[in-house]
């Protein structure tokens, strides 16, 4: 399907020339100065334009929208109130640091567009009023006549008017690996960007040859404008850890405030009853204190924070698997995900074209001998030819410097024990007939043995029907029709297999001035196949995606014959699987597409709009998606993705939308990645339920001593204390947990999924009970000796309860010792650390800001640790018992989630 832009762009490279310069009203000798400042006043610069951006102000603002946030913010007003100016300094300074780094984090991904406008040349070659000038590139408007050399960037698109063996690097915005070469022609059918080579892009770079073009469109009625817009109006999708929190803090904050309004409601109803101690204000205190402290206890103040340091320390871990992380939630998506749309050049293959087979004559086929002594005439002959008729090299870097064709040329020379440097020196360079689009040859000129011959190379076709003779077995023989079907054949073998081949020819000729004559009459000597070829880990990298639920689609700019073969070689394609070209996936409707996308494994000649409807009907389908690209043509996509994934040889552009960088732009690294992801969310899972469960049976234990008609057993203080500091660093020392064995055999999990599901759920309730247990006969106790006793006793067990509590938060399905008590270290620091801060609160002078008492003792320290370890051991026993009903009864107590 597509939009008016493509309709408007599809008319430009199908119309003629004069209609063209008709509707720009412009002229091959190109604009006058009045014409351009009237354009330049109307149209403004050849800038891409953005739409305005939401202010830090106003960012931060909306960071208050949270409901978690919401509930805090009314706590703290009512404590305010209350005259605990402390515990809601304490509480607003928490939500004003999440804020503002929420804000950065938010400002920190602006930059797709940025990126995008560095692509523009800096200034450009053009006629006005008659005479070549050099101006800003921003200053070309619509009818400009534009001069391109080689190494140019293109400043705008437009029509060609000329063109000289040109060739355009394009692979920006179609993804293809090498140069398109362009050509003056008339184009009648609906072609992709790819096809169109009657057309220049702009930010695209000429890399050979020259050319001149109309300008016919700048700005953002470019190829690349039309991506600035599809960036703009692209959302990000919230991730699905995001979307579970964002869930589950609506749902938490309406039962905090549910929950704290009754409570404040049965103790307001018992005052009206006459139940209070007399003193009614005191009475109206201690009830708001009752509700606020249920709210207190009930939120994790530290959760987002904690979960951000999670996702930094799995990033550390992905960074050292070549995966570097732009955006935190990235992490979690990466491991939730079950469809990876993946590119071809560069990810799948090794971007790097090879020749991998040739064909004689005589039939001979594959590798040739590397030892030089072995090399017969033919084989000689070849070789001389490809490195001889070529204009590429290699620097003294290793780096390549010309067409990736040519290179790949002299790189299997160069392989052969022959190093070209030798042989072009032994064989100087005469004269020579550059390639040229329309006869798709390049000859040149050199003196061989004693003759002066001129080497041909160029197009299968055309060089077989200008070839009268064939070398055979060092014998010129006539080149007949049985030894030309042959060659044919071979020929089609090759496509077939997606190879790129050329033709090799010769001739003695008289002259030392070549003419296109002496291009006919040829003796055909053989062809050389080449390929990018595929990573040699990708298909294993494949196969562990399938086993881990994972489905990879390749969305490339080639063409479809060359996707397929790449993709039934790495297993990406199989049996009853279909390829779609950009065209045909524009031909289906909705329903259509969703009915094939099961069986669409490679799409071929994609445009950005393609490749983010693909996306997008994933997407729909309740599936996690991940993009990955290098192109500026990538970037929409990635940034629709619910992880976008940029190779790091690609453009900013890609990189600034993406929300990972890949620093070895390999697909396997994308698969190893995903363990840790995974890794990651089952780590996240483990801090929350080990929040949770503490904030559990600290609102059992309130709630009981409501019913119970006891006092407060913790003051807000208190309660903070834990949430912020306390159970801040063993939260922290889950997240350093190594992933379980079978992690990678476990299907996507459901990104619909809650926060509390399965396992998650019944180890937080059972934790949370027995925690609540061992406070409320812990306040028992204490209140056989005083109130305060009582409450000191509560809140001492709360905190080792809550610390101890992360052993077996470590594993839902193995005890602490199965795990290996000293297999993170960070957790047993944790732990230690956490009963140094206990202690913080023991000393003189501080007892009394947490209410406890100076008779509260190391008896009492003694008995508070021992319930803890009590409730400890009675989790790993509990634990024990489920796992084994789980062994017994299939499903009862399931997988992992």
């Amino acid at each position: 399907m597509e939009n008016n832009q493509e309709a408007k762009q599809k008319q430009i490279y199908q119309q003629s020339l004069g209609t063209l310069f008709t509707e720009t009203k412009s002229s091959e000798s190109g604009l006058n100065s009045s014409q351009t400042e009237e354009r330049l006043k109307a149209d403004g610069y050849n800038q891409l334009k953005e739409a305005p951006k939401k202010s830090s102000f106003v960012l931060f603002l909306e960071t208050f929208k949270d409901a978690m946030v919401i509930v805090l913010l009314i706590v703290a007003i009512v404590q305010m109130v209350m005259g605990a100016y402390v515990e809601s300094l304490v509480i607003f300074a928490v939500l004003m640091l999440n804020s503002v780094v929420s804000v950065i984090q938010t400002k920190k991904a602006e930059g797709s567009l940025e990126a995008l406008k560095s692509l523009s040349a800096p200034d450009a070659r053009v006629l006005r009023d008659g005479q070549e000038k050099t101006i800003l590139a921003k200053e070309i408007v619509v009818g400009d006549i534009v001069l391109l050399d080689a190494g140019d960037y293109v400043p705008a698109d437009g029509r060609l008017l000329e063109a000289g063996s040109l060739k355009v690097d394009e692979g920006m915005l179609t993804g293809e690996s090498t140069p398109s070469e362009k050509e003056v022609k008339e184009i009648s059918d609906t072609v992709p960007i790819g096809d169109r080579v009657n057309m220049v892009f702009s930010g695209t770079i000429a890399t050979y040859g020259r050319g001149k073009f109309l300008v016919t469109g700048v700005a953002n009625q470019t190829e690349i404008g039309q991506v600035a817009g599809l960036l703009e109006t692209t959302v990000e999708n919230k991730t699905p850890l995001q979307r579970g929190l964002d869930s589950f803090s609506k749902k938490l904050s309406l039962a905090i405030l549910a929950l704290s309004l009754v409570i404040l409601a049965i103790q307001l109803g018992r005052l009206f009853l006459g139940r209070g101690s007399g003193d009614l204000t005191e009475d109206v205190i201690q009830a708001f204190m009752f509700a606020v402290a249920v709210a207190v206890a009930a939120i994790p103040e530290a959760l987002q924070s904690i979960v951000t340091i999670v996702l930094s320390i799995g990033t550390k871990k992905m960074a050292k698997r070549h995966a570097i992380i732009r955006k935190l939630p990235a992490v979690e998506t990466l491991g939730s995900t079950s469809i990876i749309c993946t590119d071809k050049t560069g990810t799948l293959t090794q971007n790097k074209m090879t020749v991998v087979n040739f064909y004689l004559a005589n039939g001979k086929m594959s590798e040739f001998s590397k030892e030089p002594k072995k090399w017969t005439r033919d084989e000689q002959r070849l070789m001389e030819i490809a490195v001889l008729a070529n204009d590429a090299a290699i620097s003294e870097d290793g780096s390549p410097l010309g067409d990736p064709t040519e290179v790949a040329l002299i790189d299997f020379i160069n392989k052969q024990n022959q190093p070209y440097q030798i042989i072009r020196e032994q064989f100087p360079r005469k004269g020579e007939l550059p390639f040229d689009s329309d006869r798709k040859l390049m000859s040149t000129l050199h003196d061989i043995d004693g003759e002066q011959l001129i080497l041909v190379k160029g197009g299968p076709d055309i060089v077989f029907e200008r070839s009268s003779q064939v070398l055979l077995d060092g014998e010129i023989v006539p080149f007949t029709e049985e030894a030309k079907q042959k060659f044919q054949h071979q020929n089609e073998e090759f496509s077939k297999q997606a190879l790129r081949v050329l033709a090799f020819a010769y001739k003695p000729v008289a002259h030392k001035e070549l003419t296109l004559d002496d291009e006919n009459e040829l003796i055909l000597v053989g062809l050389l196949a080449m390929i990018d070829p595929p990573r040699k880990e990708v298909v294993q990298a494949i196969i562990e995606a399938k086993s881990a639920g994972i489905k990879t689609i390749m969305i490339t700019g080639d063409h479809k014959t060359t996707a397929v073969a790449i993709a039934k070689e790495i297993g990406i394609f199989s049996e009853g699987d279909q390829a779609l070209t950009g065209t045909e996936l524009d031909a289906l409707s909705e329903e259509e597409l969703k009915g094939i996308l099961a069986k669409a494994t490679v799409y071929a000649r994609v445009s950005p709009e393609n490749k983010i409807r693909i996306v997008r009907a994933w997407q729909e389908k309740g599936n996690i998606s991940a993009m990955t690209g290098d192109g500026v043509n990538d970037a929409p996509a990635l940034k629709q993705a619910d992880i976008g994934i940029a190779m790091g040889t690609g453009t900013d552009v890609a990189k600034d939308a993406a929300a990972m960088v890949l620093t070895d732009d390999n697909f396997a690294s994308i698969v190893s990645a995903v363990e840790v992801g995974r890794n990651v969310f089952d780590n996240i899972k483990k801090a929350i339920a080990y929040l949770f469960a503490g904030n559990l049976g600290a609102i059992i234990a309130i709630i009981f001593a409501l019913i119970m008609g006891w006092a407060n057993p913790f003051t807000a203080l208190q309660l903070l204390f834990i949430n912020l500091v306390n159970d801040s660093l063993p939260a922290i020392a889950l997240g350093t947990e190594k992933a379980e064995p079978t992690i990678m055999k476990r299907q996507p999990r459901n990104p619909n999924e809650g926060i509390f599901t399965g396992r998650t759920l019944i180890s937080v309730t059972y934790r949370g009970v027995i925690i609540a247990g061992m406070v409320i006969f812990a306040q028992w106790l204490g209140m056989q000796h005083s109130t305060e006793m009582g409450v000191a006793m509560a809140f001492s067990t709360l905190i080792w309860c809550r610390t101890l509590q992360t052993l077996p938060a470590r594993s839902n399905t193995q005890t602490a010792m199965q795990a290996g008590v000293f297999s993170n270290k960070m957790v047993l620091l944790a732990i230690v650390i956490c009963g140094m801060l206990y202690s913080v609160t023991l000393i003189p002078g501080v007892r009394a800001v947490f209410s406890i008492p100076e008779s509260f003792g190391f008896e009492q320290i003694g008995l508070c640790i021992g319930l803890a370890a009590g409730a400890v051991a009675l989790m790993e026993l509990l634990k024990t018992v489920l796992v084994k009903m789980k062994k017994q009864k299939n499903g009862l107590y399931g997988p992992v989630d």
